[in-house]
């Protein structure tokens, strides 16, 4: 049983589709979303990147359960393009949503996570391992979320397990919107985002004590990896 977990970006993509495998396995999802899931399952309307409506979602879908047994930080924004013509406030809002949003979510739940040892798995990229032109936002956030996941372990060990995963392109909406150089060619080889989720749920599964510390999931001819 992999209890009560609550996912951010939880409505769509890699978010939606380990909401999907959590309730598979027995567990219940809780979904965080500037969205309603259309799945039926129980949410909050929240944008992770302000800091107190996070906070706040986080605590009401606890109290709602009666307690966390995980967290996974699954959403995440992109916005693509040089340095010089990516607008301020688009560039600090990848930012805000992927780095400052999964601090915010996590360490709102770390009080519940304590008390039943439970387990955080993060959601970082294979851009958080290697870097590439047009994505300086998307690079940094990544690489922040690869750095505190690591502390956060460091930190945790023994109380709370720490997760880190870092996925290669998937079948997601998370393309959509973008200039055509910026999406997968048509035939670019993707992963499925049940294949990732179901990695997730096995680190969510593992006995206490034992820990799958970080896990790369990536298509077999990931170019952005290693």
């Amino acid at each position: 049983m992999v209890g009560n977990i609550l996912i951010t970006g939880g409505a769509s993509g890699l978010g939606k589709a380990t909401a999907t495998a959590v309730e598979k396995a027995g567990g219940r999802a809780l979904v965080i979303d500037v969205r309603p899931p259309a799945n039926g399952l129980e949410y909050v309307i929240a944008d992770v990147s302000d800091r107190r409506r996070a906070e706040d979602a986080v605590g009401e879908l606890a109290e709602r359960a009666g307690g966390l047994d995980g967290v996974v930080t699954a959403a995440g924004i992109d916005a693509c393009g040089p340095l010089e013509d990516v607008a301020p406030a688009a560039w600090e809002r990848v930012i805000n949503v992927n780095l400052v949003g999964t601090v915010s979510v996590v360490r709102a739940a770390l009080p519940y996570l304590m008390r039943s040892s439970g387990r955080v798995v993060t959601c970082a990229s294979t851009l958080g391992l290697r870097a590439v032109g047009d994505a300086t936002a998307y690079c940094a956030a990544k690489f922040g979320v690869v750095g505190f996941t690591r502390a956060l372990a460091a930190e945790l060990a023994g109380r709370v397990g720490v997760t880190l995963l870092v996925p290669g392109g998937m079948h997601t909406p998370f393309f959509d919107g973008r200039d055509e150089k910026y999406k997968p060619a048509a035939d670019a080889r993707l992963n499925q985002p049940e294949d990732v989720a179901a990695a997730i749920v096995f680190a969510l599964a593992q006995p206490p004590g034992c820990e799958v510390r970080e896990l790369v999931v990536c298509p077999s001819n990931e170019t952005s990896w290693p």
